[in-house]
């Protein structure tokens, strides 16, 4: 067990229940912090155990560096650095360097009727809900009818793509989606600066002067990811953008009918009696998905067969074949995977 020394307690003195009450912690976790070597022991009064501002100044702190994500065992270092007299001011500027907002919006309020005017003029309780779990909105206590808005300018795309006719459900969905692919790439960003720019700074507590060096790099290169993504993303956006039109206006000219989009699915007409010979082995909600596997199992059978058919013959042989339903015979529709 490590064990800090007791602090000399002056006025005010508390009971462990008095620090638990203003420190926000409980009693149990003051004797964990304790037995872990984070906390002092009190000092010892007659029968009672003491404590004093020295100890809710350091419950305090400890609280602080939670909330910014710090782990106890990586806690534990940086006060025994300051124990050492290395001082904490160093890595707390750096922590509230790298804490603070990465850009320069400001927070907007709005209410739920603003809403409902900015987006069509029908209440949507479930789109503000979603907007909530995002984080795009966050309640403002007391006020059930008021959000706090973190980034105005991504609110407003929003409204901005509702007016142009995309369903909230479909806004919603793409957020989810590119945010999952930024935070990728701010990962990657964070990994190549760890390797290259802040390794020094992270293999061991940091001292005053190397924290505030840090803290300057941070200054730095923080605008630097938001410029390489923009650049890129203008760059991206440009050339996908002509292609994809270039695209749709080649299938104007020639009359070719627009590709089916990803996922979707398109009606098949099959015999009615192959048909019911299928739902009877894989039950009515699985006709498509087995009528879609069996064709997939037989393009890939003919792919190899002509492949193996020109290898023996030197020739070629079609990989495919087209078919329909015999003539007389019923149709019925099943609705497949393009």
């Amino acid at each position: 067990m490590n064990e800090r020394p007791a602090y000399r307690i002056q006025e005010p003195a508390y009971r462990i229940e008095d620090l638990a009450h203003l420190s926000g912690a409980t009693v149990r976790t003051i004797r964990a912090y304790q037995d872990r070597g984070l906390l002092p022991k009190p000092e010892r009064r007659g029968r009672a155990n003491v404590y004093g501002d020295a100890h809710l100044d350091r419950l305090r702190r400890i609280g602080d560096l939670l909330d910014r994500g710090y782990t106890l065992a990586s806690i534990k270092e940086l006060l025994d650095a300051w124990d050492a007299g290395r001082g904490l001011g160093g890595v707390l500027g750096l922590v509230a360097e790298v804490d603070g907002p990465w850009s320069d919006e400001r927070t907007a309020r709005v209410t739920r009727a603003d809403l409902v005017e900015r987006f069509g003029g029908a209440p949507d309780d479930t789109a503000v809900e979603e907007a909530v779990e995002l984080g795009v909105l966050e309640p403002v206590p007391g006020a059930p009818d008021t959000f706090l808005v973190p980034s105005p300018q991504e609110l407003a795309v929003a409204a901005e793509l509702h007016a142009s006719g995309v369903p909230l459900g479909a806004i919603l969905t793409h957020l989810r989606e590119v945010r999952a692919q930024v935070e990728h790439l701010a990962g990657r960003f964070l990994d190549f600066t760890d390797e290259h720019v802040f390794r020094p700074y992270l293999d061991h507590p940091p001292t005053e002067e190397e924290a505030d060096r840090a803290a300057a790099l941070v200054r730095r290169l923080r605008p630097l990811a938001q410029q390489t993504v923009d650049a890129e993303l203008a760059r991206a956006m440009r050339l996908l953008a002509v292609r994809n039109l270039r695209r749709h206006l080649g299938r104007v000219a020639d009359g070719t009918p627009p590709a089916a989009p990803d996922g979707a699915r398109v009606p098949v007409e099959l015999p009615a009696a192959t048909v019911a010979a299928v739902r009877e082995l894989a039950g009515p909600d699985g006709v498509g998905a087995f009528v879609a596997a069996a064709t997939e199992r037989e393009v890939r059978a003919r792919v190899m067969d002509g492949l193996a058919a020109r290898h023996r013959e030197g020739g070629t042989r079609p990989a495919s074949e087209s078919g329909g339903a015999p003539h007389g015979e019923p149709a019925a529709q099943v609705v497949l995977d393009p």
